[in-house]
C-alpha cells in the first residue's frame, strides 16, 4: 500500500514554520514507517528540504521536486497543478495541513489543524485569509476522509462547512516519550550559561495576534510591583506583531520582558523545564501543543478557557478568560503566591501529558489510511493488506 504525504510544509530551518504543522508532519514521518512497515510512505518535499531531512527519517520514499515550494505561491501552484499527477501510483493521498489538490485522482485525506481564520479573520493578512477560507472549505468537501486534531476543530468543521460528523475523525496531536523534564544538573548548567533568574514566567508561541501576547503584557502591568519575575517570550515573529511591542513600550515593561526569538525543539524542553509558570492565554487553538509540552515537563500552566485548550489541559491547568487582563493577572498572582498549588499542577500536568503521544497519533492515522484504501479497493474487487 502506498500513501502519498504532501509534506511541502516540513521545515528543518529555524523559524515559525518549524513549529506546529511541521512537528505534525515530522511525527508521521517518524512513526508511520515504524508502526506500519508494509505501508510505503511517499513524502513529497522540495529538494532543499530533502537534503536536510533524508538522513533523519528512516523508511521514507522521498519524492523531490525542483520547484521551490518553500515559497507559498509556488507551493500552492505545485499542490494544485503537479501533485495530482505525481500521486497517481498512490492508493491514498494525505494533505497534512488543511489543503488537498482539488484535481486529485486518488482518495484523499486532509488534516485540519484549526479554522482560526474563520473566528478571527482580522488577525490574518488579507491574501492568507482568502486562501485559507477558500481552500480549506473546498478541500474538506473534496476529501474522502477529514482528520481533526481536536473535538473543537471537529465541531468547527461541522458548523462552518456542513460536514457530517462521521466524516471527521478526531486524532489528537501528541508528544514524544522523551519529552520530559530536563535533569536538574543539566538544567542548572543551561540556566547558568544563559544567566536566567531562579524564577520566571514563560510564553512559547509565534508572535501573532491570536496568541494574545499583548493582553498578557497588560496583565503583567496590572500586577506592577506585586511581581518582579520577568517574562521570557520564546517564539519567532509571525505577522501583525507590532501591537505587542507597542504594548510593551506603553506599559514600561521593557526591562521585564525578554524576547528570546525562535528556539529549536530540543532547546524548548529546557525552557519549559526552567520556567516557574507557563502562561498561554491564546484566543483560539485547534489543539494547543505548547500547553501539552509544558505539562509534560512538569511546569504549572495557566491557559485559556476556550477553544481546544480545555481539551488538552483537562483539570491539570488554571483556565482563565483570555480577553480579560485582570483575570490573567489574578491567576498569575495566585499561582505565584501558592507553591503548593504549583506543585500539585506540576504533578497533574505530567500525568495528563502521558495520555497524549505522537505514536498514538500515527497509529490512528494509519487506521484511517487502511480504512480508506480498503474501501476504495473493495469497489474494484479487493482490499490492500
Amino acid at each position: 500500500m502506498r500513501v502519498g504525504l504532501l509534506a511541502s510544509l516540513l521545515s528543518r530551518r529555524p523559524g515559525y514554520r518549524r513549529a506546529g504543522v511541521s512537528r505534525y508532519i515530522e511525527a508521521l514521518l517518524t512513526y508511520v514507517p515504524r508502526l506500519a512497515p508494509d505501508i510505503e510512505l511517499v513524502a513529497s518535499v522540495p529538494r532543499s528540504v530533502w537534503l536536510e531531512a533524508r538522513d533523519e527519517f528512516a523508511g521514507i520514499a522521498w519524492q523531490c521536486t525542483g520547484w521551490p515550494t518553500e515559497h507559498p505561491i509556488v507551493r500552492i501552484a505545485w499542490e494544485q497543478g503537479i501533485a495530482p499527477w505525481t500521486t497517481l501510483r498512490c492508493d491514498v493521498v494525505h494533505g497534512p495541513v488543511n489543503v488537498l489538490p482539488l484535481a486529485l485522482a486518488r482518495p484523499g485525506i486532509v488534516t485540519v489543524h484549526d479554522v482560526a481564520f474563520l473566528h478571527f479573520p482580522e488577525h490574518y493578512p488579507a491574501a492568507k485569509r482568502w486562501y485559507l477560507r477558500l481552500m480549506t472549505g473546498l478541500s474538506v468537501r473534496r476529501a474522502r476522509r477529514v482528520i481533526a486534531v481536536s473535538e473543537q476543530t471537529q465541531r468547527d468543521l461541522v458548523l462552518a462547512y456542513g460536514l457530517a460528523p462521521h466524516r471527521v475523525t478526531v486524532i489528537p496531536n501528541g508528544i514524544d516519550p522523551d519529552w520530559t523534564r530536563v535533569p536538574e544538573h543539566d538544567l542548572a548548567r543551561w540556566r547558568a550559561e544563559r544567566g536566567l533568574p531562579e524564577r520566571f514566567l514563560l510564553f512559547v508561541g509565534t508572535i501573532q495576534p491570536r496568541k494574545n501576547l499583548a493582553r498578557l503584557v497588560e496583565a503583567l502591568a496590572r500586577l506592577g510591583d506585586q511581581l518582579d519575575w520577568p517574562l521570557y517570550v520564546v517564539g519567532a515573529r509571525g505577522w501583525k506583531e507590532n501591537p505587542v511591542f507597542r504594548t510593551v513600550q506603553e506599559t514600561g515593561l521593557g526591562d521585564r520582558i525578554v524576547f528570546v526569538g525562535y528556539a529549536l525543539p530540543q532547546e524548548l524542553r529546557y525552557w519549559y523545564s526552567a520556567a516557574t509558570i507557563f502562561v498561554y492565554p491564546s484566543l483560539y487553538e485547534g489543539f494547543g501543543l505548547p500547553v501539552l509540552e509544558a505539562m509534560a515537563c512538569g511546569t504549572p500552566v495557566i491557559t485559556s478557557d476556550r477553544s481546544a485548550l480545555p481539551e488538552v489541559a483537562g483539570d491539570a491547568a488554571v483556565l482563565v478568560d483570555p480577553t480579560d487582563p485582570a483575570a490573567i493577572a489574578a491567576a498569575i498572582r495566585e499561582l505565584v503566591r501558592d507553591e503548593g498549588r504549583r506543585l500539585a499542577l506540576a504533578q497533574a500536568g505530567r500525568q495528563r501529558a502521558r495520555t497524549f503521544s505522537w505514536e498514538r497519533t500515527a497509529q490512528e492515522t494509519v487506521r484511517v489510511y487502511r480504512s480508506l484504501a480498503c474501501r476504495h479497493t473493495m469497489e474494484r474487487g479487493g482490499c490492500p493488506r
